[in-house]
């Protein structure tokens, strides 16, 4: 079986050498050790030393040569959005409070579907609505993912910090 043994982030792999590619869920983009099977049909295992975050365009290189690229699958996703910064501030910080993994991009965040976290978040004056898409949240300030030289933040980290992915 063909194994993929390293992560190279979006932008820093040859993506003319790609041999396929494998959409997963936000649950199954953190992994170690795990049989995949790509949307061209490459069955292959993904062999790594520790568990990494898998984001959209990263490429999985091959011990064979070759890489597998990554993409994050739709997910049915619950959009919050709010009339005025203050607002949207505070239940930025509710959902924080939970512990609840969000991908904040702008004028909205996005989470999974929670009837309980839905009603709290009507009754705090958001506008919600479900919708499908990718699901990439933050990793939080004790996430795995800050102890990976190549993770990822959002636009606002960047534009605070001057960082840019690569």
């Amino acid at each position: 079986m063909k194994r993929a043994t390293l992560v190279l982030r979006a932008g820093c792999w040859p993506r003319p050498e790609r041999v396929d590619t494998v959409t997963l869920l936000f649950d199954d983009r953190y992994r170690r050790r795990l049989r995949m099977l790509g949307d061209a049909g490459l069955d292959f295992l993904l062999d790594l030393v520790e568990p990494v975050v898998l984001h959209t365009g990263d490429g999985l290189r091959l011990e064979e040569g070759g890489y597998v690229e990554v993409r994050a699958a739709e997910e049915d996703l619950v959009e919050v959005r709010s009339p005025n910064p203050a607002s949207f501030a505070r239940i930025a910080w509710h959902l924080g409070n939970r512990h609840l993994p969000a991908q904040i991009e702008g004028d909205r965040i996005l989470i999974r579907d929670d009837h309980v976290i839905v009603d709290m978040l009507k009754g705090l004056g958001a506008e919600v609505r479900r919708v499908r898409a990718p699901f990439d949240p933050e990793g939080g300030a004790y996430g795995q993912h800050n102890h990976d030289p190549g993770h990822r933040h959002g636009p606002l980290h960047e534009e605070r910090h001057g960082e840019r992915d690569g």
